[in-house]
């Protein structure tokens, strides 16, 4: 870790390939690091020296207490989104997948799990007596974390629909502070 460029903590493989297409699409280099959860951000920030101007993290909400606590092992305080923000940690209202979902519209992913021959599996689910009757969005949020290996191709397909000039945060403010970063 620690190329000398930007380095992006992700808590798992599929905000990692969302990250890097992103990123790739505006030309901005950064080392994108999974990290395997947030709690491990307390970690990859010790091995990169604690956190500064060229280090940022991508978390969860429901998560934003591993994210205080791993700044306070550095002599960091920061409590509020806004806080956390200042210190190069950006926070999804709920989670990615939340974030996808909201910003491309439940018909976008749809026809993204279309693509993936995932569709029908997508309606089982959906007819199920504990999903049956739930809005979309809740549907396609707990499927896409159902199946091994979906969410990380549900995140390529999704990382491509994004509008380039329109991110929903907090993926602008990301991608926008590493290219900033590495200018």
């Amino acid at each position: 870790m620690g190329t000398g460029g930007p380095v992006v903590l992700v808590e798992g493989e599929s905000d990692a390939v969302l990250v890097r297409a992103l990123l790739a699409r505006r030309g901005a280099p950064a080392e994108v690091v999974p990290m395997g959860g947030v709690t491990n951000l307390a970690a990859h920030l010790d091995a990169l020296g604690g956190p500064g101007p060229g280090v940022l993290a991508l978390v969860d909400a429901p998560e934003v207490r591993f994210a205080v606590g791993a700044l306070r092992r550095h002599g960091v305080r920061a409590e509020t989104v806004e806080e956390l923000g200042w210190h190069g940690v950006l926070v999804c209202d709920r989670d990615l997948e939340d974030v996808l979902i909201r910003s491309l519209g439940p018909d976008a992913v749809l026809d993204a799990l279309a693509g993936m021959s995932e569709l029908g599996a997508f309606e089982s689910l959906a007819q199920m007596p504990h999903w049956r009757g739930r809005p979309v969005a809740e549907q396609l949020h707990r499927f896409a974390g159902s199946g091994s290996g979906r969410k990380v191709r549900l995140a390529a397909r999704l990382a491509d629909r994004l509008d380039p000039d329109a991110l929903p945060d907090p993926l602008g403010p990301l991608v926008e502070a590493v290219v900033v970063i590495g200018a």
